[in-house]
């Protein structure tokens, strides 16, 4: 690779190094040269106006003629692993802030072509179009002020799964195949559970486009021990727990948990008036009921809470969570609630200015280098900058 030139951004390091950043969250990286493109990757990500092209970053960066070859090299060719740099992140976002959610947020990254890793046609609910694109599943340490993305997953189509030459080519590890986005998401909690420093947080993740995944989801989570907050479609099939409801036709006292909720909600049986800004009395109002989750095997064991925001006068209830968080008081779980809004948002500023979108590789190690430094890149800058009196632990390198 081309020796990095010196570059220094007086307004990004007045009180923190990006160098020594870098130190921190690439130090499993054994070659020094490898840490400084890290640094120098992260830094261009930060400061380059507009597409986060690796031509863009090195013209930015003033680093040579060659720097762009060797920058894409390094996302793209160089064989590291992403895993440490992740669990840095990790222990970063739990010492400096507050963690209350562990948030999942998906990332729709359009692709030109047929040949990037894990690339396919994908109906956008939002805009009514399908796409081309990669689908990328990210789990985010949340806390009031910050969103922070610490672990990724690339979902594949089932058909990679069959395609050996596809899967050389764009170098798929034998372990990486087609799963569900809740596989992902369970498989992402149990990866970094063993590196948290801090007692678990609960789940809070968007099912609402799915009919199943959400009970799927929570019960899995409730065998691990972790305490969730899902947000469900209105279509939630649940058995009332504790209390009888009249619904004329509902089999085996099954009710959606958007009809038990409106059942609910004009009788006042289990609402409580909450402003979702401030916590203080207004006309919106929560309705809550505790349920048991029906499937193959019968009725679940453990009991959970479903509950909405009703507007007087509307004729239904708006988006429906379920949480294993029976106890606390309704208005306690709205923070919970705001933390999915917040990594959504996390999401948008991620795509349009940290280059999540902006990978030219094709590679599956690729994918996972070029996200993990644009998650570095946004950490640094929700976390690190402007911190007064930063002092950097520094790694031994074998």
């Amino acid at each position: 690779m081309t020796e990095l030139q010196d570059h220094r951004l007086p307004e990004l390091i007045a009180d923190g190094s990006i160098t020594s950043y870098a130190e921190t969250v690439f130090g499993h990286l054994r070659r020094a040269d490898q840490r400084r493109w890290a640094a120098a990757y992260v830094l261009g990500l930060l400061t380059t106006p507009g597409r986060k092209s690796v031509k863009r970053l090195a013209a930015q960066l003033h680093a040579g003629p060659t720097a762009a070859q060797s920058l894409h090299q390094f996302a793209n060719a160089s064989p590291w692993e992403w895993d440490p740099a992740r669990h840095e992140l990790l222990r970063l976002a739990e010492r400096r802030t507050r963690v209350r959610a562990w948030t999942v947020g998906v990332a729709v990254l359009p692709k030109r072509g047929s040949h990037s890793c894990g690339v396919h046609q994908r109906f956008e609910r939002a805009t009514g179009r399908t796409v081309n694109c990669q689908m990328g599943i990210g789990l985010f340490l949340s806390s009031d002020t910050a969103h922070v993305p610490v672990d990724w997953r690339l979902r594949l189509p089932k058909e990679w799964d069959e395609d050996e030459e596809l899967r050389a080519r764009t170098r798929i590890p034998d372990t990486a195949r087609h799963c569900s986005p809740t596989e992902h998401v369970l498989d992402l909690v149990d990866s970094l559970a063993p590196h948290s420093g801090r007692e678990p947080v609960p789940v809070v993740a968007d099912t609402s486009h799915h009919p199943t995944s959400g009970a799927y989801l929570a019960t899995e989570l409730t065998a691990r021990g972790r305490h969730s907050v899902i947000a469900v479609p209105h279509g939630l099939r649940v058995v009332p727990e504790g209390q009888r409801v009249l619904a004329p036709g509902a089999p085996d006292g099954v009710l959606t948990a958007g009809r038990l909720l409106q059942l609910l909600s004009p009788k006042g049986a289990v609402s409580a008036a909450v402003d979702f800004r401030h916590g203080a009395p207004r006309a919106d109002r929560l309705v809550s009921a505790l349920v048991r989750l029906p499937g193959r095997r019968g009725v679940s064991p453990g009991v959970y809470r479903v509950f909405a925001r009703r507007r007087p006068g509307s004729p239904g209830v708006g988006r429906i969570w379920l949480t294993s968080l029976v106890n606390p008081r309704l208005h306690d779980l709205l923070p919970l609630v705001q933390a999915h809004s917040g990594t959504v948002s996390a999401l948008a500023d991620l795509t349009e200015n940290y280059g999540l979108r902006d990978f030219e590789g094709r590679s599956f190690p690729g994918w996972h280098h070029h996200m993990t430094l644009a998650s570095a890149a946004y950490a640094y800058r929700r976390l690190v900058a402007g911190a007064p009196g930063e002092q950097w632990p520094q790694r031994r390198i074998a």
